[in-house]
């Protein structure tokens, strides 16, 4: 990793070659973003302008035939990057990432519309198969609400796909940042997040009493949940540095949560909106307000 991030800072045409390379090849896309965010954070707009201007050509090339996600995910990432390097906390970028999965959401909802019904209908048909006996203990305007509230989740879905590689876009361009200019700072930075009460509640509530105003806000459910999914994973990475564990329980952890996400996701959303209340990091130790930017 320390390779790739001395290789894009090397200096500008190193940097467009990773960012712009990695634009035009859409399983890479996440890492030109992480590229981009390493950039913008070490150099400002000024520096990066000309940078990411040739990102951006390949992302539009991509969207002219129909994919854009590439290109929401690149400046999705850089908004994120510059709310991190006006001096805002990771809190409230996570929470702001909700407004870029909402935008997201809409830009596929257009563009994707009909494969999202497909997908929608083909799904419906299956509901009487996946709740077995409950399907047909329903009432007829359950039946359709519950059909109706397909469409908007898979389209929530795909939308806090992307809100999560932007944001770990960025995740990754700080660590990189970190690495070469001031290290274990982003550690420190990222074993901090936690959702204070009162924003926790309000994305518990939009997440489950959201739908009931609205078939369209079941949307938001899982964009919301992104925010507490990345503390949860905080709170554990603070937990294991806190006792002094080995890297296996990290390790551990990730693979689980890649076997077994049906599970372990909602889990994590669970163990952020406790943590809120509890504060466990607290309760162990004082708080490192050290920060990743090494710009002092």
């Amino acid at each position: 990793m320390r390779a790739i991030a001395d290789f894009i800072m090397r200096g500008r045409m190193q940097a467009t070659l990773v960012v712009a390379g990695c634009a035009a090849l859409p399983l890479l896309f996440w890492l030109g973003a992480a590229a981009g965010c390493l950039v913008f954070l070490r150099r400002g707009m000024s520096g990066a302008i000309g940078v990411l201007a040739w990102a951006v050509l390949p992302a539009l090339v991509w969207w002219h035939f129909g994919d854009p996600r590439i290109l929401m995910v690149l400046l999705g990432s850089l908004g994120l990057a510059a709310l991190l390097r006006a001096g805002h906390s990771w809190v409230r970028v996570l929470l702001v990432s909700i407004v870029l999965g909402l935008v997201y959401g809409l830009v596929l909802g257009e563009v994707f519309r009909e494969p999202i019904e497909a997908m929608s209908q083909e799904l419906q048909k299956l509901l009487p198969k996946f709740l077995d006996g409950l399907y047909q203990q329903m009432s007829v305007e359950e039946r359709v609400r519950l059909g109706a509230l397909i469409t908007p989740v898979l389209n929530g879905l795909m939308a806090a796909l992307l809100q999560a590689f932007s944001v770990l876009a960025l995740m990754l361009g700080r660590y990189w940042q970190a690495l070469l200019y001031n290290p274990g700072g982003f550690g420190r930075e990222f074993r901090a997040i936690r959702i204070p009460l009162w924003p926790a509640m309000l994305l518990l509530a939009c997440m489950l009493i959201g739908p009931n105003f609205g078939t369209q806000l079941a949307m938001l459910t899982p964009m919301c949940s992104v925010p507490l999914v990345f503390a949860g994973l905080a709170l554990i990475h603070g937990l294991v540095a806190e006792k002094r564990l080995g890297r296996f329980w990290l390790v551990g952890m990730y693979v689980t949560l890649l076997l077994f996400m049906q599970l372990i996701y909602p889990m994590l959303v669970v163990i952020a909106i406790v943590d809120s209340l509890i504060d466990f990091r607290g309760r162990l130790a004082s708080k490192d307000a050290d920060n990743a930017n090494g710009e002092g």
